[in-house]
């Protein structure tokens, strides 16, 4: 009951009503086929297309690009039921709430008309290609090239860990348009893979595999000599792309911190019913102190993170969410996530390391937010710097 009389104070009516809206969709479209997902590896296409047809790709962008005309509350209320739902793998989170946000705040309208209405309507997958093997969370350092031949850029270098790598039709691109630049040096270009992919300067890796969330197609891609249009650049000029990054990245970190929200929740709320129900030494697993004390700490750590996740959505909502407190909300969140899952995993006793069980998958597919979106140990560095 403590997690069901709570309600995000950003909630009205019309979000409740695309709650429940999500929730349907999910149940019929994409619950069914989970498992058959997370075996092949990847979401079937279709899926996406189907999700465009009932308006959840890009619910923030802009009804005259196609999009829902909503905002991030949309968008976080998107995220929040695919966690009830148990929908891991899902990339919409990069493809609505960062790529398609980058497009909007940097494109030239001729890119916004172009790719927004696909995006929307799920005929476009996007991905963003930012870390590299050797660099990690050090934007700065990334060694991918794309340097001007005339109307063209030619593009050299290998990106990994790219969330829809597999799927995706337009790629963010960050690379260096100045290798002798460090951050001034760095540009965000996007590639429609239809055009180079085939011609051999384009290749997508292996799916790798992971640890959890089986069902995201998560790949490394390898460019040598491959040419894009210069107008394919996003922003003013070329060496935006560090600037741009930093501003975006904010939203990036709070659409993690959502999922660790919800994903605490969940991990209580199954875990409250396991623990009324199964007994140990002739009584139920939560008539024992320990189990008690415990679960009393965890909720109340999973409503102080759903009260700082709400102030962050309300001020991103208002313009006003910083680096420093999207950082702080990222580590946190994704940390008290890690730390909840695992113990409530504990009462579950063998049952919990059975794969067949929710909170097993959870374990799983929850260590990897304390490492994507920039590292909590980056995150950490991050807050230092306005100390």
């Amino acid at each position: 009951m403590l997690l069901e009389n709570t309600e995000s104070p950003w909630m009205d009516e019309e979000l409740r009503i695309l709650r429940e809206a999500v929730a349907r969709f999910l149940e019929k479209e994409f619950a069914p086929h989970m498992a058959a997902w997370e075996k092949q590896g990847r979401i079937d296409r279709d899926a996406w297309r189907k999700a465009g047809e009932a308006g959840l790709l890009c619910a923030s962008i802009p009804t005259e690009y196609g999009g829902g005309g909503g905002n991030f509350k949309h968008e976080a209320v998107l995220l929040e039921e695919l966690t009830r739902a148990g929908i891991s793998g899902w990339g919409n989170g990069v493809h609505s709430g960062i790529v398609a946000h980058y497009i909007l705040a940097y494109g030239t309208e001729a890119q916004r008309r172009n790719w927004l209405p696909k995006m929307a309507r799920g005929e476009l997958v996007a991905a963003i290609a930012m870390t590299e093997p050797g660099t990690g969370s050090d934007l700065q350092a990334v060694a991918t090239t794309a340097i001007a031949d005339g109307d063209e850029y030619v593009i050299n270098g290998q990106k990994t860990f790219l969330s829809n790598g597999m799927t995706a039709e337009l790629i963010c691109l960050v690379a260096k348009t100045d290798p002798s630049e460090a951050a001034s040096g760095v540009s965000l270009i996007m590639v429609e893979t239809e055009h180079v992919e085939g011609e051999g300067g384009f290749i997508r890796g292996r799916n790798l595999e992971k640890l959890g969330q089986k069902a995201a197609d998560t790949a490394e891609v390898f460019f040598s000599d491959v040419r894009v249009p210069k107008a394919n650049l996003l922003g003013p000029a070329e060496g935006k792309g560090f600037i741009q990054l930093m501003q975006q990245l904010a939203q990036e970190r709070l659409i993690i911190a959502i999922g660790a929200v919800a994903a605490m929740e969940k991990t209580l709320r199954l875990t409250a019913e396991y623990v009324k129900e199964r007994k140990a030494f002739g009584k139920r697993i939560l008539d024992f102190q320990n189990t008690q004390f415990r679960l009393a700490e965890r909720y109340t750590e999973a409503r102080i993170a759903r009260t700082f996740v709400d102030d962050c959505v309300l001020r991103l909502d208002r313009g006003e969410l910083d680096v420093a407190t999207a950082a702080m909300a990222k580590w946190w969140t994704t940390q008290k996530q890690c730390e909840i899952v695992d113990e409530c995993l504990q009462f579950f006793g063998g049952y919990g390391y059975m794969m067949e069980y929710p909170i097993a998958r959870m374990y799983a597919d929850s260590r990897i937010q304390k490492i994507y979106g920039g590292s909590n140990e980056i995150m950490k560095m991050l807050i230092a710097r306005e100390i």
